[in-house]
């Protein structure tokens, strides 16, 4: 039985901060009832995905969750907790999407919760200062406030919320929170940014991807880097239904059966009914609008299935196998450039080289609207000696026109901007999908560095097939965007590594090149 709260025993139950937050005896909470108007009043208890977090908390969080999870709730919570008890003038912060979206977090949350602490504990922490988006207390000087930024001032405690929607309604804004807001928390203060996925761009996702790889390669985290915490939906007892008159179809079961592999535990009959009636019901069959809104495993929330992304499995397997590391070294041997040309779009180039069995890529590069002269200038700077330059098919095509390339096809303008250096071109593969697999059945002695070639691995990790919205499964053709430049470059080597291509072998795998002014010699 929890000990009731009195008087005299006040200070020594407000002294212990599990009392606080898990007895339900000091904070309440306003919850959604059945009815979507219905407001309902109750004490807070930390669920299950609250709990987790509670339990795991670093100095920098990045939270991938479900919907209504409580997260908000918890944090709004918790830094109510924070400066209520805190000896220091500590200031939490709470940045939102939209200016509603703030004032509601701090009405309904914040100020709620302060309003309804018992009279006697809230006697002993009077307001000196109340706004419709901060608070001050008096007796330590502590305030929590809400903004849609928080570019000046220091904030010891930062929550940004649907940090996704920022960045994919507010690119700018979720620029300056990256720039400003964030650098505000001293190292030893928390940051804890949590949304729902919204799509495969923007800084959310690329803070996602950089701390779920970090996961994936247990990698020791230091104060800066940010812990990967993921809530998925079928651990909330909430979301429930009975199966009766509910149908499954085949490719049903069979996601069920796939995603019990994954996460190692069964889905129950109940918590598989309401994933197929909200899916149908809420999100008009839409599955990767489910995935991004209800993610059974973090890769799904970005769209990133086995079945949609081509290489999601190889990459997600060559970070956990350690293949992805910070600093590839550059090792005395030639090095070879696979390429996508785009005309009037996109060109990418990937920097390989075989050490042993390994195929190292050290460098990725893309750029769009330029010429060839620019791509060589930079392949020039890069002070490696080169091997061989790899181009697609359609790089032998004559050029007509007007200008002074004109009968000159890509591969012999390389060659012209390069004189002496190896040009070759991949033959054409009889279907892309031969060319796709081919690179899949070599990707195993693939070594990336993940700063230098991080955009590639990310062109890699997020190359699908497009999405039939109609018959609601995913087409045999690639989605065409600008990750099928960085992808078609890579497949260049898969083709040619598959075929048996032997490309110039380090004969010691330690030694390193030596930079001489603006090029590199053994």
């Amino acid at each position: 039985m929890l000990e009731e709260l009195t008087e005299q025993n006040m200070v020594r139950l407000l002294d212990d901060p599990q009392w606080r937050l898990f007895s339900g005896r000091l904070y309440q909470i306003i919850v959604k009832g059945d009815d979507d108007d219905a407001g309902l009043v109750l004490p807070f208890l930390p669920n299950i995905a609250q709990r987790r977090l509670l339990a795991a908390l670093w100095n920098r969080n990045l939270v991938l969750k479900a919907r209504q999870r409580g997260i908000t709730t918890l944090i709004a919570i918790l830094w109510l907790d924070t400066a209520l008890f805190s000896t220091e003038p500590v200031r939490c912060v709470v940045i939102a999407h939209e200016k509603d979206a703030a004032e509601s977090i701090f009405r309904d949350k914040v100020v709620f919760a302060y309003n309804r602490l018992p009279d006697i504990v809230r006697a002993q922490f009077p307001l000196e200062k109340k706004t419709t988006t901060e608070i001050l207390f008096g007796h330590n000087g502590a305030s929590i406030k809400v903004s849609t930024s928080a570019r000046s001032g220091t904030a010891h405690r930062l929550h940004i919320s649907e940090f996704g929607k920022i960045s994919a309604k507010y690119p700018g804004k979720a620029i300056e929170v990256v720039s400003g807001s964030i650098p505000a928390v001293p190292t030893t203060g928390v940051v804890v940014i949590e949304s729902t996925a919204e799509g495969q761009d923007g800084k959310f996702y690329d803070m996602t991807q950089r701390a779920l790889a970090m996961h994936d390669a247990a990698r020791v985290l230091t104060p800066k880097d940010y812990r990967f915490h993921f809530f998925a939906w079928w651990d909330a007892r909430e979301y429930e239904l009975d199966p009766s008159g509910v149908a499954f179809s085949p490719a049903d079961n069979a996601y069920f059966s796939m995603v019990e592999s994954k996460i190692g535990r069964p889905i129950s009959p109940r918590k598989r009914a309401w994933y197929v009636v909200t899916r149908q019901s809420d999100f008009s069959d839409d599955a990767p609008l489910m995935w991004r809104e209800y993610p059974s495993f973090a890769e799904e929330a970005f769209q990133a299935s086995t079945d949609g992304c081509y290489y999601a499995e190889q990459i997600t397997a060559a970070r956990k196998s350690g293949r992805i590391v910070q600093q590839l070294p550059v090792v005395a041997a030639p090095v070879n450039t696979f390429w996508d040309l785009g005309r009037g779009d996109m060109t990418a180039i990937w920097l390989h080289q075989r050490v042993g069995p390994e195929n190292r890529f050290i460098r990725y590069y893309e750029a769009s609207g330029e010429d060839l002269t620019h791509y060589v200038v930079w392949l020039q700077s890069q002070g490696v000696i080169f091997g061989r330059h790899y181009l697609p098919h359609d790089a032998e095509h004559k050029r007509m026109g007007t200008s002074p390339d004109t009968n000159r096809s890509l591969k012999e303008q390389l060659e012209a901007l390069m004189p002496g250096q190896r040009v070759e071109v991949v033959p054409r593969v009889s279907n892309l999908t031969a060319g796709i697999q081919a690179t899949r059945n070599v990707f195993s002695t693939c070594w990336f560095d993940d700063t230098l070639c991080g955009d590639g691995i990310k062109r890699l990790t997020n190359y699908r097939k497009r999405w039939d919205r109609v018959r609601g499964c995913w087409m045999a053709e690639p989605e065409h965007n600008d990750d099928s430049h960085g992808a078609d470059a890579f497949r260049q080597f898969g083709q040619l590594a598959d075929s048996g291509e032997v490309f110039s072998v380090a004969q010691q795998r330690g030694s390193t090149f030596r930079r001489r002014g603006s090029a590199m010699a053994v």
